[in-house]
């Protein structure tokens, strides 16, 4: 059992201790928007916030984690869509694929929350995620567009 605050709820889960965050996430809890990619930390589709901060969630046993920390999925990051990041998301038509964005937007989210106004290489050496399709450009300007900055394309 792992008791784990998500998205502002606490949750009674029934894993054990070493199953990642991300199995805990998509198959205990039932919040499927974080993607499993890679299952070694490395791709960044299984990206979650924990007190605010960008965790690759399928290297990361549930036992890491107390019920006193805030877990937040894509499903929490703004519920009905309105976040600055994925309305530039819609605007710049960021996604090609989109199997990558939620972990991609998590990790944006982060960066945005410790550097509200990000350089562009800022932006390229903290969002590492992989994404297939190659949108990095449109990464980059979505993510300036949604902190305010007039360079952004689109």
């Amino acid at each position: 059992m792992a008791k784990l605050n998500i998205n502002g709820r606490v949750h009674d889960l029934k894993v054990d201790g070493d199953t990642p965050l991300l199995w805990a996430l998509r198959e205990a809890a039932g919040l499927t928007g974080t993607k499993y990619g890679c299952g070694v930390a490395q791709c960044g589709a299984c990206t979650v916030h924990v007190d605010g901060a960008a965790v690759r969630s399928c290297a990361t046993p549930v036992s890491s984690f107390t019920e006193a920390q805030k877990i937040v999925t894509i499903e929490g990051l703004a519920p009905n869509g309105n976040h600055p990041l994925q309305q530039a998301w819609v605007a710049l038509d960021v996604p090609q694929c989109g199997y990558c964005q939620s972990g991609m937007l998590m990790a944006a989210a982060a960066l945005l929350k410790d550097k509200p106004r990000p350089t562009e290489a800022e932006i390229r050496e903290t969002v590492t995620n992989i994404c297939r399709c190659g949108t990095y450009n449109r990464v980059v300007a979505g993510i300036q567009r949604a902190s305010g900055q007039t360079g952004a394309r689109g």
